[in-house]
């Protein structure tokens, strides 16, 4: 029934009820103002004018906290300034620094091979574990498992590289438990180890990612059509054979998605190394996100320290167009 009915035609002016189902929507609304105020136009034009609209505010956060800063971040990188005085034109002086400076190279190294530890290893590990434990028409979920195998995505990095600090050390669980099965001769403290303090810190992000490439690959096997996996076993497929031939063409694109955050967190690493090693011993597990900060806040380079912040900004973008690409699916 329609209030608006009862009154007089000049107070007729709203309708509550059944017929307010067809009041017009929030959009709606936006688009019959802009029609009013522009004629009707193409129709095409008037729906990107919309879609501005809702993007404006979205855009104004980013442009003011992330591409300003970052366009502000490449103009220092030409000059040599000690973050106090007054900065000198340097040119590409400091962009050469970072490409013959000794440990410049060795962050970037250790980043891209960080990439096995925090992208590759999780990824092959949360395949098969996202393929057994929540596989399309499986009978059981196990929420407990997921939840916590997903556990160090929801503790913060430092308390992670905290407690990892305490397992890797010459009296910490690692070498306990090396010690009980008869390894007691290969324990050290790792993390002061030039050779194993590398691999020490890329399992850890092994064991950070692990959760985070189970939850992405479950949620896109639910997504998989269940016919699939039914004529497989028709044609007598096994376990195994319908991992390869249903559930992995099915993940391409949320492997692409794992792919993409788990890199671009190996190149962007810092928290679990700057708590867990500093970046020693030596410069063995140097990366650049600990050598910026170290750089600009505690040797006075800040052109240096914004060259390399930006060489590692244009690395990340090309490896992450190249994964786009890479499994980007074919029309």
């Amino acid at each position: 029934m329609s209030v608006g009915a009862a009154l007089p035609d000049g107070v007729r002016t709203q309708s509550v009820g059944p017929d307010a189902a067809a009041a017009p929507s929030a959009p709606a609304r936006v688009s019959r103002v802009l029609r009013g105020t522009r004629g009707r136009g193409n129709p095409g034009k008037r729906r990107r004018r919309i879609a501005y609209l809702y993007l404006a505010p979205a855009l104004s956060v980013y442009t003011l906290f992330v591409a300003l800063p970052w366009v502000h971040t490449v103009w220092l990188s030409f000059y040599t300034w000690d973050g106090v005085t007054l900065g000198t034109w340097d040119g590409l002086g400091n962009y050469r620094g970072v490409f013959t400076d000794p440990t410049m190279l060795a962050a970037l190294e250790h980043a891209l091979g960080f990439i096995v530890f925090f992208s590759f290893l999780p990824i092959a590990i949360g395949l098969p574990l996202a393929a057994v434990i929540g596989a399309a028409g499986g009978k059981r979920r196990y929420p407990v498992s997921r939840a916590v195998l997903f556990l160090p995505q929801v503790v913060p990095l430092v308390a992670v590289g905290v407690m990892w600090r305490w397992m890797y050390a010459q009296n910490g669980l690692v070498n306990q438990i090396l010690g009980a099965v008869g390894l007691g001769s290969v324990t050290r403290a790792w993390l002061g180890d030039f050779t194993w303090a590398y691999v020490a810190v890329g399992l850890v992000g092994t064991w950070v990612m692990t959760g985070l490439t189970l939850v992405v690959f479950q949620a896109g096997i639910q997504k998989i059509d269940t016919s699939l996996y039914e004529a497989a076993r028709i044609d007598g497929a096994g376990p195994v054979r319908e991992f390869f031939a249903v559930t992995l063409p099915g993940l391409r694109a949320d492997i692409g998605v794992a792919l993409t955050v788990t890199v671009i967190a190996a190149l962007a690493s810092f928290d679990v190394v700057y708590v867990t090693t500093g970046g020693g011993p030596g410069t063995s597990t140097i990366v650049p996100g600990v050598l910026i900060y170290q750089l600009a806040f505690t040797d006075g380079r800040v052109g240096a320290a914004c060259a390399l912040a930006v060489v590692l900004s244009a690395l990340i973008a090309l490896i992450v167009l190249a994964i786009g690409r890479l499994v980007r699916e074919k029309p």
